[in-house]
C-alpha cells in the first residue's frame, strides 16, 4: 500500500537570505564540444540555448516538482565551464532567494534542465552523450546554515 506524501508546513519557519549551487556534467566527443564552442552546431547556440533553459527551469521548478514549495527567486547565475579537448562541458547554477526554504531544488532543477537542453541540441552529432553528476555543491542561509560538498 502506497505512503501517504505531503508537502510539508514551513509557515514557523523564518524569512532569511538563501542561496543554493548546483551543478551538472556532460560528456562528449572532443569533436563535438569543439563544435559547440565554435557555434557550429545546426541547431545554434548550445550554451545560450541551455542558459536560457535552466532559468526557465529554475521559475518552473515547483511546476515539475509536486512538493516544491513555489519561492520568490531574487537572483539566478548559470555558468559554462566547456573544455573542448576533453570533451566536457560543467554547468554551474546559483539560485538566490529571501524566503522560508532554500533553493536547492530550483538550483539543481536548472543544472538538470541546461544539461539536457546540451544533449537536446547535440543529440543528431551524438547520440552517446553523457549526462552525469547532478549535484548540490553548496548551500547557504536557513537553520542549517552553510553547507559545501568536500
Amino acid at each position: 500500500m502506497a505512503k501517504e506524501i505531503r508537502m510539508v508546513d514551513i509557515s514557523e519557519k523564518p524569512v532569511t537570505m538563501r542561496t543554493a549551487t548546483a551543478s551538472a556534467v556532460v560528456r562528449m566527443n572532443p569533436q563535438t564540444a569543439q563544435m559547440v564552442a565554435e557555434g557550429k552546431v545546426p541547431k545554434g547556440d548550445v550554451l545560450a540555448a541551455a542558459q536560457v533553459a535552466a532559468y526557465f527551469a529554475i521559475k518552473r521548478t515547483p511546476d515539475l516538482l509536486p512538493l516544491c514549495h513555489p519561492i520568490p527567486i531574487s537572483g539566478a547565475e548559470v555558468k559554462f565551464d566547456l573544455r573542448p579537448e576533453e570533451g566536457l562541458l560543467r554547468i554551474e547554477v546559483t539560485v538566490n532567494c529571501t524566503a522560508q526554504t532554500g533553493a536547492e531544488m530550483e538550483a539543481l532543477t536548472g543544472a538538470a534542465i541546461a544539461a539536457l537542453t546540451v544533449y537536446d541540441m547535440c543529440k543528431g552529432i551524438e547520440p552517446g552523450i553523457v549526462v552525469e553528476r547532478i549535484q548540490l555543491e553548496r548551500k547557504s542561509g536557513g537553520k542549517s546554515g552553510e553547507w559545501e560538498r568536500s
